[in-house]
């Protein structure tokens, strides 16, 4: 998928974030612009398909997760929910 800045891609806010169709170099700004979003929406709980290949993504994604300070917690996902490809975030409540 190529990103144009001119032409944004509109994806739904539903707590649920699938990585595989963008490049690596657009999802610290995805991950970070979707979780606002999620907390606009007051939508606490999401879940960010990243997939298991390597693990570099997941390496990534934990990463940012770790400098957004909204984040409360991470974890891997059940198994029935993608196990080590994908991630469970809890983001805090607004006060």
């Amino acid at each position: 998928m190529n990103f144009d800045s001119n032409n944004p891609i509109e994806i739904p806010i539903n707590g649920e974030l699938d990585l595989h169709t963008f490049q690596p170099r657009e999802i610290k700004n995805l991950v970070v612009d979707y979780l606002n979003e999620c907390l606009k929406k007051e939508i606490y709980q999401i879940r960010i398909i990243h997939g298991k290949g390597i693990g570099n993504l997941r390496r990534t994604v934990h990463s940012l997760l770790t400098k957004i300070d909204f984040v409360e917690s991470f974890n891997l996902a059940p198994e029935n929910a993608g196990s080590w490809g994908a991630t469970i975030v809890k983001l805090r409540k607004k006060n």
